[in-house]
This record gives C-alpha cells, structure tokens and sequence, in this order.
C-alpha cells in the first residue's frame, strides 16, 4: 500500500510548508513519490492522477476542498490538522505518522461520507453542476434581505411539495457538514457517516419553517420563485460561488462519490464534539472565551 501520494497543502496556516516537507521526507524514505498541491489564493487543482493516498494540511476548509477534487477517482484522505477546530481534520501533525503507520498495516478502516450532487438549471438546461462535503447555501447576495424559495422533494415512486420558504437563505447540509453552518443556524447534529441531509431555513419569516432531516437518496429540488432584482448566490461548501436567477432550479441527490477519511479511532468525532463544542458539558465553562457557533463559523474556509 502508499508507493503513491498527494499533499493538498494550506500555505496560509502555520507550520504549513514545515509540516509538508516533514511527511515528504518520511515517505521519501520509503520510497513513496509525492505530489503537492497548494491551496492558497486560487488553488492548484489536479487535473489527473492516480494515487494511494492524499494528505490535507490545513483546517478543515482544506479536506472539503481536496475531498471535492479526490472523490471522483476515491482517493483515501489523511487529514492533518493545523487550524484550530478541526471536526474533519482530526489528526494533529504530531500523530500523523502513527495514523499512517496504522494505515498501511490495514488497521485502520475508512470513514465513509456522503456527499452531495448539485445541478443547477435554467430555462431546462443544465448550466452548473458541483458536489460538495460539507453543505450547498442559497442566499441573497444583499444584507438582511428575504427571498422566496419553493421546495419539493422526490423519490422514484413518488413526489411532494415541501413548501414555499420565505427567508434569508437555505442550507442542505450532509451529516459531515451538520456540526459547521447548519449547526450555526440551529440544526441538529448528525452522525457523520449516516446518508441523509438537512433542510434548514436561514432567519425564516415564518417561525414554523424548521430545520428538516430528508433521506439523502431522494432529490431535492429547489426554485427561486422570486428575489426581487436581488443577486441571489449558491455557495458551495463556503469556497466556491454561482450566482443564480429568477426561476433556476437547483437539484440536490447524494452523490455516487463518497469522501473516504482515514481516521486514527472511532471516538475522533465524537471527541471534537466533546472538546471543541462542549456538547454534553458545561458552556460556561469554556475557558476560551469564545462561543461554539463561532467557532464553527469562523473555521469554515480553514
């Protein structure tokens, strides 16, 4: 296992290009070649290649971005933390090598996370398609303006209107995604590898529109029914934009492609949860000085 592999590599982060050369030079030693892709300023993005393993050095903006570019091909991913929240990238630089080790031997299995396929059409042609790790947002491009979004949902024996969602925006969020923005706006916490995604109103005029867990296996499908001359933007995964108009639809499916983590444990996740977020503890006692929601907000390029 490993005679290959790739670093998606956060120069913006501390210790960055440190780190990096630090995993070139142990692979190096055992005769791996390696490829680095930088992700600063506007990314590196790998055109072809096949590889036993990726890194991901940064926070966890970098997994979503080297998961999005890796899925089609399922390339396993490291990630190395080096940001501060670190809910994906769970593996400190410290016990990076450790994790590997564990890996080659196939002590290790992979952490298997849904994704999301998102099509975009407009006048019934297809005009932007994307997946994404973490979630889609459409919101209006001003401040503290509402748009007007109707929402349905189908499988292939049935369909049913979800209802018109007059709001600052929508979030479908993956269960990965679920402790990031969606979390932030009041939605639940899923367990990460389950396949379902989240419905959430952002600041809904109408107290009833709740967040909704959906099974991922259906589509969703979204309109922009009215915006009122107002640029309406589709985010994806807080990295990349697509700015829609009146009467776009916008499809959400679970993605073929899974997103493959490797994980030192099982409790990694629910141990972030623990110590980052204080979930089943005492806020008060957050010696930080920060709140969760800003955390999980502020960390969501890293």
């Amino acid at each position: 296992m490993g005679k290959s592999a790739c670093l998606f590599v956060n120069r913006q982060k501390k210790n960055a290009t440190a780190s990096a050369d630090l995993i070139q030079a142990e692979l190096k030693k055992r005769g791996i070649k390696t490829e680095v892709f930088s992700v600063e300023g506007k990314p590196d993005k790998p055109q072809t290649g096949k590889w036993d393993i990726a890194f991901s050095l940064g926070g966890d903006g970098t997994v979503l971005y080297t998961a999005r570019c890796l899925a089609p091909i399922g390339v396993p991913i490291l990630p190395v933390n080096l940001g501060s929240l670190g809910f994906i990238a769970g593996v400190n630089i410290d016990g990076w090598l450790d994790v590997y080790n564990k890996w080659e031997k196939g002590e290790i299995s992979l952490s298997r996370r849904c994704m999301l396929e998102i099509s975009v059409e407009r006048n019934s042609k297809l005009i932007y398609k994307c997946r994404c790790l973490n979630d889609m947002v459409i919101s209006a491009s001003g401040i503290a303006k509402l748009i007007n979004l109707d929402v349905s949902v189908s499988s292939s024996i049935s369909a049913a209107a979800l209802g018109s969602y007059r709001c600052d925006g929508l979030i479908v969020s993956t269960p990965t995604g679920s402790t990031a923005y969606s979390m932030a706006a009041g939605g639940p916490i899923l367990e990460p590898e389950m396949e379902a995604m989240i419905l959430n109103p952002i600041c809904p005029f109408t107290l009833s529109n709740r967040p909704f867990v959906l099974p991922s296996r259906q589509t969703l499908s979204i309109t922009v029914s009215n915006s009122k001359k107002m640029g309406v933007l589709l985010t994806i995964d807080g990295q990349d934009t697509f700015v829609l108009e009146l009467f776009d639809k916008i499809f959400i499916n679970q993605a073929k492609e899974q997103a493959l983590l490797i994980y030192s444990d099982r409790h990694t996740y629910y141990s972030a949860l623990q110590n980052k977020l204080f979930h089943g503890g005492d806020i008060i006692n957050n010696s930080s000085g920060g709140s969760a929601e800003s955390s999980v907000k502020g960390d969501a390029n890293a």
